[in-house]
């Protein structure tokens, strides 16, 4: 028997969903999740769903209420290792679908075939697969960086960079559904994580100092929820964005090497990305860099009627 109780957002439910999500983590390798602080920005704000066994926390489900960049409510749905398999993942799908607004989108990360069952049994179909790809710094041969004539790079400065970088990545990602949406508050908030190096964030800038792109870098610190081997520190090509006016010219191409560049001389070996699977331009650019396809993440929803 599987009881399920929605809950508004709040620290006490925060406190009390982040074991779960670092049980999760530990087995999967995902979502990252410290041991305080808020949780992970897909999992704030919004409605927690949580199915217990009568005793004790067994599942969870998030429902962002808010809805990606185009108003579409996302759903992330989670299970407990050791109480997978008992119908606990089927309880909540169920109980976000009869909450939920219709076409709302959920997240299946790994691509699991438990999360594809599930979703055909309820007439969900794939409408979004996010790639990760994945480089071995310690074999890749990469070329040095090529910029076009006036171009020059400098790296981030907090309290000076952040709007401008916002509006790039609006122009850049208006087609995404999350990263579209990106705020200077969002842009200030990540500075103040752990992980912030303003010495990873590169941008190009024309003669007048306009900005034309950048390339934001993360570094993973490992342990749970690491994405790197043996949950060892990994790096992200966390965000590439140039501006639509100045694409052409292999500027994306210039900023990626950059980043990788710092990367590899913090001595990291490995460096992933997400990248959307039917973005075939940056993902030829990546595979010619010598990046590959390790996993995948998929959103599932109704099929929206054809318009008329």
């Amino acid at each position: 028997m599987t009881d399920l109780t929605w809950r508004p957002d709040s620290p006490d439910a925060a406190a009390e969903i982040r074991p779960l999500l670092r049980a999760v983590a530990a087995v999967d390798g995902r979502p990252e999740v410290a041991e305080g602080g808020p949780l992970p920005r897909e999992f704030r704000g919004g409605e927690h769903l949580l199915a217990t066994d009568g005793i004790e926390l067994v599942g969870y489900a998030h429902l962002d209420t808010d809805g990606d960049s185009f108003g579409r409510q996302v759903a992330e749905v989670l299970v407990r290792p050791d109480a997978r398999r008992r119908g606990v993942g089927s309880a909540l799908v169920d109980a976000v679908i009869a909450r939920a607004a219709e076409g709302t989108r959920f997240w299946a990360h790994g691509d699991h075939p438990g999360a594809a069952r599930i979703a055909g049994s309820r007439g969900l179909s794939r409408v979004r697969e996010l790639l990760t790809m994945r480089i071995d710094l310690t074999a890749a041969e990469l070329p040095e960086p090529t910029w076009r004539e006036g171009v020059r790079v400098r790296t981030f400065e907090p309290g000076r960079d952040e709007a401008a970088v916002v509006e790039v990545n609006k122009r850049a990602f208006d087609w995404h559904p999350e990263q579209g949406a990106l705020t200077v508050a969002d842009v200030e908030a990540a500075e103040a994580e752990p992980w912030f190096d303003p010495a990873g964030f590169f941008l190009a800038v024309a003669p007048d100092d306009a900005l034309l792109g950048f390339h934001w870098t993360k570094v993973h610190p490992g342990g749970v929820g690491a994405k790197g081997r043996e949950g060892g520190r990994i790096g992200e090509v966390y965000v590439v964005g140039v501006d639509p006016g100045a694409q052409g010219g292999g500027l994306g191409k210039a900023l990626t090497l950059a980043g990788l560049a710092h990367l590899r001389s913090l001595g990291l070996g490995e460096v992933i990305l997400y990248v959307e699977s039917d973005n075939a331009p940056a993902v030829a650019v990546y595979s010619r860099l010598g990046f590959t396809r390790s996993a995948a993440d998929v959103q599932y929803a109704r099929a929206e009627a054809p318009s008329v």
